[in-house]
This record gives C-alpha cells, structure tokens and sequence, in this order.
C-alpha cells in the first residue's frame, strides 16, 4: 500500500459511505482511480466491508463493554493488523513496545460478544499470545 491507498483508508474510516467523488476530490485524484483503489483494496483483502460507526461520549453508552487486549504477534504483523481492522469489535488498534506487540482496544455489547470476539481475535494467524483486561470504571481525578 502506498500513501494515497492509507490516505484513502483514513478519509473511508471517518465516513465509510462518502460517495466516490467526494473522496476523489478530498485526494486530488480522479474518481475512476479512487473506484479502482478501493476494488483493489478490497479484492487483496486490506477492505473486508463497510459498516456504520457512531462515536458517542464514553459515558453516552453505559452498558458497552470495554477491553483491551494486549497481543504477541509472530510472523508477518501486517497480516494480523489487516484481519483486527477488519474486526467489528475492535474501536482502535495500537502499536506497542516491550512484552506485547499491539494493543487492542474493544468495544462491545455484551459479554458474550466479547468472547466471540476474543476467540476471533486468537485464532488469527500469527496471534501466538494474549492478555485481556475488562474496563471496570474511569476514575476522575
């Protein structure tokens, strides 16, 4: 992937129904090679579907189940990263350093979707490791 292919990712990731020429015009490219980014982007499997996100105040949605899970990755880590962005459980990814290789930030509904999601999540090739820790409260100071 090139800067033009992340650059459209991020302009999809903030409104993943903006017509073709809206995001060709925001690129300054034409809109046949913003359609032929996205179906190759697609066919190579970077693009696994598109859905509605809101994003709320965390408070605005109190019965949402919140997560991290910090992952070991061997292997190609581009891979695994491609699979937990397609992920609809995962609200943000993270790159870390030391013990584990990305931090996983969750959002569910349900405790049971977590475990789905979870079990998801470790069964990607090149997961070899994980660690979960369910948010409790947000402390104030």
């Amino acid at each position: 992937m090139d800067d033009l292919d992340q650059r459209l990712i991020a302009k999809l990731r903030h409104d993943a129904r903006a017509p073709v020429a809206d995001l060709a015009k925001a690129l300054g490219v034409s809109r046949g090679t913003v359609t032929n980014r996205m179906a190759r982007l697609q066919r190579d499997g970077v693009i696994t579907g598109y859905t509605l996100r809101l994003r709320l105040r965390p408070d605005a949605t109190p019965d949402e189940i919140r997560a991290w899970t910090s992952l070991a990755v061997e292997g190609n880590q581009h891979r695994v990263i491609r699979a937990l962005l397609g992920e609809p459980g995962v609200a943000a990814l993270h790159d870390t350093n030391g013990r584990w290789d990305l931090l996983v930030e969750l959002r569910v509904g349900s405790l049971a979707e977590l475990s789905a999601t979870l079990e998801r999540i470790r069964g990607i090739e090149g997961v070899s490791a994980s660690e979960t820790s369910v948010h409790l409260r947000t402390l104030r100071g």
